[in-house]
């Protein structure tokens, strides 16, 4: 595995930890009556809502440069792809 992909792959990993967190806090909140548990048999669904309501936000913020650290590895990744274009381009001519 590159390291390319391994910052791909932390970011991710980090993202999905931040939504279970914050689905068993959701999950906690709606079983002691702390928030609504929904509309008949919809308990589980709205509990995952809560949580993606939530990760959003706290991923934007906690995991800033993570995903800055990312963004540049994909940026880098745009501009040798872009290079080597053009160098096929300028060979073909």
């Amino acid at each position: 595995m590159s390291a390319k992909s391994s910052a791909a792959i932390k970011y991710t990993a980090m993202r999905f930890a931040v939504f279970v967190g914050c689905l068993v806090v959701a999950g906690a909140l709606v079983q002691f009556g702390v928030l609504p548990k929904g509309l008949g048999d919809s308990n589980a669904i709205w509990v995952v809502l809560i949580a993606l309501v939530l990760s959003a936000p706290l991923s934007f913020v906690l995991l800033r440069k993570q995903r800055d650290a990312m963004s540049e590895q994909i940026v880098g990744k745009v501009d040798r792809a872009k290079a080597r274009l053009d160098s096929h381009r300028t060979q073909e001519d």
